[in-house]
Parts: C-alpha cells; structure tokens; sequence
C-alpha cells in the first residue's frame, strides 16, 4: 500500500469520525434545555442517551460481517447517510417515545460504521504503524465534543436546541458526497496472504480473544459515563453557565486528542511490545484524574482533574485498537473488531442508565464517579492478563 493511499485513507476516515463523534455527542450538551422541554428527568434522560447506544450495540457485528463481504467504501456511505439523516430528525422529537426510537436509528447508522473503519485500518496499515495510526484515526473523537461544546451551547442559546440537530445533518451529508468521490477501493495489506485462515467461530472459542471484548466493556462504562454527563454534572454540580459549560467543557477533551496522539506514538515504537501494559497504566491514571476531578475544591481544580484523567481516557483508543488487531487473522478483521466494540457497547449502554439512575436518587454524582473509576481498575486488570496471555502458545501471533 503506497503512501499517498495510506494518507487519504486514513484522511476520510478521520473526517468521518470527526463528524459522527459530533452528531452522537451534541445531545449532552443540549440535555439540560432538551430535559426541560420535554420534561426529562435525570433517569429518563439516561435511556435516552442508552437508546443510541441500543441501536449501535445491535448493529455491531451484522455490521463487521457487512464490512468484510462488501467492502469499507460501501459500509462508510451507508452509515454516513443513515445517521445523517437520524441526526435531523432528533430535533424534530416532541415525545420521549419519539426521541427514544429515532436515537435508535441513528445508533444503527452509526453502528454500521465501525467495522468500516475497523476494516480499512487494518487493511490499510501493517501491525508497526497500527497504533500511531489508529491513534492519529481516532483523535477525531477527542476533537469532535471539544468542538461541539461551544458550538452546540452558542447555537441552543440563540436557536434552540432543536435547530442543533437540524443544522448538524449537513457536514455528514457532506461527508457522504466525500466518500463516495474519493474513498479508496481499499484491499488488505500483504499481512492477508500470510494470515491464518479461519472462522470467527474459531477465533472466539480462544480465552484470549474474550479479553478485549471484557476490557472495553469496562472502559466504556467509565467513557460514555463522563462523555454523556459531563455538560449536565458542570451544570449541576459546578454551577456553570451555558456559553461558559460549551468553552470549559472542550479543555478535557483537547487534552484527550493530545492523549491520543502521544500515546499512539509510544505504542507504535518504544512500547509496542508492552502496549497492554501501557493500557493498563492509562486505565489506572485516568480514574486518577476523576477522582482528582470530583474531590477538586474549585472549578479550576475540577476542569484540571478531568484534562489530566481524559489525556490518558481518550489516549488507549491508538494502543488499544493495535492490541485487538493483531490477535486477530486478517480475514475476519471487520468481524472480530465489532465484536469487542459491541462488549464495549454493553458498557456504554448500561453507564448512563445507571449514572442517571444515582444521581436522581442520591441527588449527588459521586456514585457515578465511583461507578467509573471502579470499571477502570477493573479493565487494567485485563490488560495485565492480556499482556500475560500474549506470551502463551495459545495467544495468535502479531503480524510482522
């Protein structure tokens, strides 16, 4: 694969991304205006937000074997216009039950995006560039809520926040017309013709294949709960205004994308035989972050807390993603990668059922918290496994 295709690919999928994480992500700022609206309490607004995470969850692996059998260009431009148009439509909601079905949909949209992505970076970027790579892919997610912060609280001010969902629909139309035009016909990387054959049945049946799919359920749990509470727990909590909630609420995630970018680098080089370790260690020093972030005595204390646990939340995406891969034969990459995000799926579906739930009980975000920093732990202790497991016979080898 020359370099020039390497560039643009990566390129599309990172504008995709960008876009879908600023679509999936604006509904947590405008939860406060859109609860009052609709008369959404704490909990309701928790199945809210785990409606998209249903219809994600559902399509994950449909959508991996899709991948595999029709290609990442045609999957991408599907999900593009499925959840584009989903988007819209979230502001056009006037009942909870309206709201509830049509962010299942737009979860299936962007569900059918992931063994796309998955697909083509795998297929595009040998084992030594695939956690700079993906690291480099999935800063876009770092990017997208720091810039939907202020963007989506400037545009519910004057607007509404109805006119945010409408107006979002346009950049991944956009996108989609991107794709269509310039998406490379991507196929896999010589890794492919060397790669042990097999069904994803056989992979499955390895213990350590399982470890994945368990460390980013756990993850998730902690991600999705402060990605989808964040805004409300600054507002609640913190006791900040709108307009200053969009522009404080963008400083964690841009040091997420720093996170991203850094830690990808060291799992390409200097690390990257010990990058389950290096997750490990990122999982334990971002639950460090948000209980520096809920114990603050001031908001500047807060906002440093979450900046320091989202470096190292945000920055496993490169490392993690590269470990997953490389267990994994070529042939089934699209399959098997959607079949740990849909683990990672069952975590940020039950996260912000359960944060809402505590904290319309308890009146306090403190469970929350504990409920995240918990997942973390337990997620390091599966990288450890993980790290352990790649020494045994049974553990399939990384491409070279």
């Amino acid at each position: 694969m020359n370099a020039s295709t390497k560039r643009l690919t990566l390129t599309l999928l990172w504008c995709a991304f960008f876009v879908a994480y600023l679509d999936r992500t604006n509904i947590s700022v405008a939860g406060p205006a859109m609860s009052r609206a609709l008369g959404l309490t704490p909990q309701t607004f928790g199945y809210v937000l785990a409606a998209f995470t249903a219809g994600y969850a559902l399509t994950q692996i449909p959508g991996g074997l899709l991948a595999d059998r029709f290609g990442a260009k045609r999957m991408l431009l599907a999900a593009l216009l499925v959840w584009s148009v989903f988007t819209g439509l979230t502001g056009l909601a006037t009942s909870i039950v309206a709201l509830i079905v049509i962010r299942v949909l737009f979860g299936v949209g962007e569900g059918l995006e992931s063994g796309a992505h998955f697909k083509a970076l795998g297929d595009t970027f040998p084992s030594s560039e695939r956690s700079s790579a993906s690291g480099i892919f999935h800063s876009s997610l770092a990017l997208g809520p720091a810039v939907v912060a202020p963007v989506a609280a400037l545009t519910i001010a004057a607007y509404g926040w109805q006119t945010l969902f409408l107006l979002f629909t346009i950049p991944g139309l956009i996108m989609a017309a991107l794709v269509w035009r310039y998406f490379p016909a991507v196929t896999a990387n010589a890794e492919t013709a060397t790669a042990e054959h097999g069904s994803i049945g056989d992979v499955l049946a390895r213990p350590l294949a399982w470890l994945p799919f368990v460390a980013y359920l756990l993850f998730n749990v902690a991600f999705w709960g402060l990605l989808n509470w964040l805004p409300s727990y600054l507002s609640a909590e913190r006791h900040i205004d709108l307009k200053t909630l969009g522009f404080l609420a963008s400083v964690p995630y841009l040091c997420g994308f720093v996170g991203l970018l850094a830690l990808g680098f060291l799992g390409r080089d200097l690390l990257r035989h010990y990058r389950p370790l290096l997750l490990g260690a990122s999982y334990l020093l971002a639950g460090a972050g948000l209980f520096w972030a809920f114990t603050a005595d001031s908001i500047a204390g807060c906002i440093a807390g979450l900046s320091f646990g989202a470096f190292f939340l945000f920055g496993n995406f490169g490392p993690f993603w590269a470990v997953s891969l490389d267990l994994i034969p070529a042939e089934v990459r699209g399959t098997f990668s959607t079949f740990v995000n849909f683990g990672g799926q069952i975590g940020g579906f039950f996260s912000p059922i359960v944060v809402g739930a505590i904290v319309g009980r308890s009146k306090s975000y403190a469970g929350g918290f504990e409920l995240m920093i918990a997942a973390l732990i337990l997620a390091a202790v599966t990288m450890v496994a993980i790290q352990q497991g790649q020494q045994l016979p049974e553990a399939a080898p990384a491409p070279t």
